[in-house]
């Protein structure tokens, strides 16, 4: 408990000055849009209804989605740049969450901002307008003083509602205080979860008692109040910014990964080799599959490691199943070809997508294969990971046996086997390499017609590493040489209850079984 701790608060820098920079950049794009349409809005009814509207429907988009959805829209835009001026843009972590975040931010401002200022006394605006002051003047110095508090309170609102979906940002590629909560809840390890909730919940109520502060300033003719809010805001966001600040070295390489154990010790395994060559090295983990292919594609990851039948089914479409070896040659000259990624190679262990049950379950019910699964699955229920029900691999599988469950519920991976054990689900989609198949005493049910393409884990390089002599040399190594129980064991390592090991030091495991030499 005590190293968790003490390795969660050793991070904390740095994923907070990013948590804050991304969640400022947010809230202060937001208030410049929404303030001026607020003031519009205001002014007129036709402007008033489209933009409340538009504004109230963002809010109901879930934001893991609205920070997904604008990665592929930017990677576009980004290769349009690359066409017209010659130079991209990056597309990955800070820009889709900050465009994002700002959408995101903007109803409570705009609302409280049209409220405020439709709700100034119309007294003090007949006042103002017998003093001869023109609109912009009247807007300055009468209507948005008087609104100032109820703006404020939208803007306290937002910052708490901008803070908390920051955490969500961890998928796109952008560090936050939600790297605690994605990468604990996979490895179980909950000081990382309740860490980044704490700090969050500090954070978003920091935030807004310190807003909170100013606003009440402005309701009561309080200039001291407003100082010290605003000073307190000042000071804490340049303390939590130091670390940026002092932060002068660009990475010579970043080192991608997905959500879940084996590619946390696989990346940290990967960067340590790149570290080993002088080299500094970042790495951007919890990506989802789609937008890690993507992200090495368009160079702003330079490797990561993805499984053969995942890019075969999903990156290229494919439904038939040729056979590993064919798989393996197809995929390394599609891929070159049609996005300049290069298949450096296997690197000797398959991680499959398998349906696995209990061993005790399967032998009373005798089931051995997905073929005798199929008579029985309509009394059972399926668990699967957040990804499998709505991937090609399951379409072929279900379509292949006519397999039909009682109920089909998703669960982030380390629940799914939570699942299974309590008897919440009958069936899951396991990986073959977890370590937990053993553990748990689970079976995994054979695939007779072929269903299932090969899983071969096999390192991707992006375009221009894919030209870089020291990281080819420093990852080839890798090639072959990682057997589906060494990599077993170190997941297990991360994944059981006791005792549990970081990614790094799984990682440092794994080489010294691999047999291999920095």
């Amino acid at each position: 408990m005590d190293d968790r701790f003490a390795a969660a608060w050793a991070l904390l820098p740095g994923y907070l000055s990013q948590h804050v920079l991304l969640s400022l950049c947010a809230l202060l794009l937001g208030l410049a849009i929404s303030l001026p349409l607020g003031v519009a809005a205001s002014r007129s009814a036709a402007v008033r209804w489209p933009s409340l509207f538009v504004a109230s429907l963002i809010q109901t988009i879930p934001s893991l989605a609205l920070l997904a959805m604008f990665y592929p829209l930017l990677l576009a835009l980004s290769a349009v740049s690359v066409a017209w001026f010659g130079r991209g843009f990056p597309a990955l972590g800070f820009a889709p969450s900050l465009i994002a975040l700002t959408l995101y931010s903007m109803l409570p401002i705009l609302r409280n901002a049209v409220t405020g200022i439709r709700g100034v006394d119309p007294a003090a605006v007949e006042a103002a307008d017998g003093m001869g002051m023109t609109g912009l003047q009247r807007l300055l110095w009468v209507e948005l003083p008087l609104a100032a508090p109820v703006i404020m309170a939208g803007m306290r609102t937002a910052a708490v509602w901008t803070i908390g979906a920051a955490t969500l940002s961890t998928p796109v590629g952008q560090t936050s205080l939600g790297n605690y909560i994605f990468s604990g809840l996979q490895t179980e390890n909950w000081v990382y979860v309740i860490f980044g909730c704490v700090a969050s919940a500090v954070l978003a109520l920091g935030a807004d008692q310190l807003l909170g502060l100013i606003e009440s300033g402005l309701s009561a003719r309080r200039p001291w109040r407003i100082w010290a809010g605003a000073i307190g805001l000042i000071v804490g966001i340049a303390a939590a910014l130091s670390p940026l600040m002092a932060t002068t070295t660009v990475a010579a390489y970043k080192v991608g990964a997905k959500n879940f154990s084996e590619q946390y010790i696989l990346a940290e395994l990967m960067a340590s080799r790149l570290r080993a060559t002088g080299a500094v090295v970042s790495t951007k983990e919890d990506l989802g599959s789609a937008t890690a292919y993507r992200a090495v594609a368009s160079g702003e990851v330079d490797v990561y490691i993805d499984y053969s039948g995942t890019l075969w089914a999903n990156v290229l479409g494919h439904k038939d199943n040729p056979g590993r070896a064919a798989v393996l040659a197809a995929l390394t000259k599609t891929l070159k070809a049609r996005d300049g990624v290069t298949v450096l190679g296997a690197v000797g262990f398959e991680n499959a997508y398998a349906l696995a049950m209990r061993a005790d379950r399967a032998r009373a019910l005798g089931i051995a294969s997905v073929a005798s699964l199929a008579a029985r699955a309509p009394s059972l229920k399926l668990g699967s990971d957040l990804e499998f029900l709505s991937r090609p691999e399951w379409a072929a599988i279900r379509d292949a046996y006519g397999l039909n469950f009682a109920k089909q519920t998703s669960y982030q991976p380390t629940f799914m086997y939570r699942a299974l054990a309590d008897g919440e689900a009958d069936v899951i989609s396991a990986f073959s390499s977890d370590g937990r198949i053993a553990a748990d005493k689970l079976v995994i049910l054979s695939d007779p017609k072929g269903a299932l393409p090969p899983y071969d884990a096999v390192i991707l390089l992006s375009p221009r590493a894919g030209q870089d002599a020291r990281l080819r040399k420093a990852l080839s190594p890798l090639i072959g040489a990682i057997s589906v129980s060494a990599m077993q064991a170190a997941n297990f390592s991360i994944d059981r209850d006791t005792h549990k090991l970081g990614p790094a030091e799984a990682a440092r495991d794994l080489a010294k079984t691999a047999g291999l030499k920095p």
